[in-house]
Order: C-alpha cells, then structure tokens, then sequence
C-alpha cells in the first residue's frame, strides 16, 4: 500500500470531499445517454423487448438496474400525482366497506415502487405459463417487468401532468397506452414475429391484474386506475 492508492483495490485511501464537481458528475452519470436513466427510457421506448432480453442475456451495464428503475420511476409518479390529485377523481370506495380497503390503498399510495414490484409478481406467473416453452425463469421475467411496469409508471406520469395543468381527463388515454405498450414490448421479449406473442402477452397482463385484485390487496396503482378507468367501475368525477 502506498501513500495514496490501496494496493489491492487500487482505490483512494481517502476518498476526496465532497463538493459541487462531485454532485454534478453524479448527476452527469445517472443521467448519461449512454448508459443512464434517459439512455434507459429512450432504449425501452424505441427496442424495449429488444433491449431487455439483451439485459437479461449479454450486457447488464447499459440500462439501470431493474429495480432501482422501477422505484424511480414509482417515485416520480407518487410525487406528481399527489401534487395533482389525481387519484381523487377516478378512485371511490364505498363508505360503508371502505375502511379497509382505504387502509390498504393509502399503503398502497406510500409504497408505489412496492406495490409494483409485488404485482409484477402476479403477473409473472402468468407469463410464465403463457410463454413456458422459452427458456427464461420466474426471476428474468420478473426483471423483465420492473422495466416494462416503470416505463408505465412514467407514462402516466406523463399524462398525469398534463391532465394536472389542463384539468381534461386524460388518464383514461393513458391506461389504453399503457395496455398496448406492454403487449407490445413483452410480446417483442419473447418471439416478435408470432402475432400470438402479443395476444399472450395482454392476457397474461389482465390475469395477473384480476388475480391479484383476487388476493384482496389493491393492485398497484396505474393498474388500480386502469382498471376503474378502461371498466368504467367506481369513477368518480373528473378533476374540475
């Protein structure tokens, strides 16, 4: 070990402090086109099927981890939405079987990236069954929906925004979006070519939706608005 560098790790034996170059090269490195956050949206908005198999399979250092992603994502929808109160207008339980129900959705509310995590789960099992002749397990496919259900994440986020400034529901465009984008990317995952793959794909996403609404805990939240938004089920009034 000399004076300045460890002779195993080769690293800093005392790191530099931390200043205003350090917080701006953090912020540089997560927000990298090559191999950041936004490279990582732009990938799973142009290849996302593509892009997460090459993950799964080859190179795991171009995207951002899977489920740091998911909860980011999770994070910025939590924010928007509570600012705009967006939630209020399409979610109404009844009073007099809603204590619990509200319970577990505020938990729900507070845990965003959770909820999502936990329903990918459900939604897993599903694909799993649907596509069981490929060679991916429980664990691939659950990554593979962190980035597919945090990319869904941001594009409600991004309507919630817009309905937030322009108070025109927009929410419902939104969950119509979100279904395509991910019959089109799991479908993309697995065999692009086969027509079936998307069909698949969409049936597994609804079934793992109604079977986890089956095991009394709310789904998480764009799922929960998706399904009082494209059902038509329990929507309040819109934002005014």
């Amino acid at each position: 070990m000399n004076e300045e560098f460890c002779s195993n790790c080769k690293q800093n034996i005392k790191p530099k402090r931390i200043d205003g170059h350090y917080i701006l090269h953090e912020i540089e490195h997560v927000l990298h086109f090559d191999r950041g956050i936004l490279y990582t949206i732009r990938e799973l908005l142009i290849r996302p099927g593509e892009n997460i198999r090459n993950f799964i399979s080859e190179n795991r250092s171009r995207l951002v981890k899977p489920v740091l992603f998911i909860i980011v994502t999770s994070l910025i929808y939590t924010i928007i939405s509570h600012f705009f109160h967006i939630e209020e207008g399409y979610i109404k339980i009844d009073a007099a079987k809603g204590m619990q129900l509200n319970t577990i959705n505020h938990w729900v509310q507070s845990h965003y990236g959770y909820s999502n995590i936990i329903m990918g789960g459900f939604i897993a099992f599903w694909l799993k069954i649907f596509f069981k002749k490929y060679d991916y397990n429980f664990f691939e496919i659950l990554i593979l929906l962190c980035f597919i259900l945090g990319m869904e994440m941001l594009m409600f986020s991004v309507f919630a925004i817009f309905e937030g400034v322009t108070k025109y529901p927009l929410m419902q465009i939104a969950a119509v979006i979100v279904f395509v984008y991910f019959s089109w990317a799991v479908g993309q995952f697995f065999d692009k070519s086969r027509i079936a793959s998307y069909f698949k794909a969409l049936v597994s996403y609804i079934l793992g939706m109604i079977t986890k609404a089956g095991s009394n805990f709310p789904a998480f939240p764009n799922m929960f608005l998706q399904y009082y938004c494209i059902t038509s089920f329990k929507v309040n009034n819109f934002l005014v």
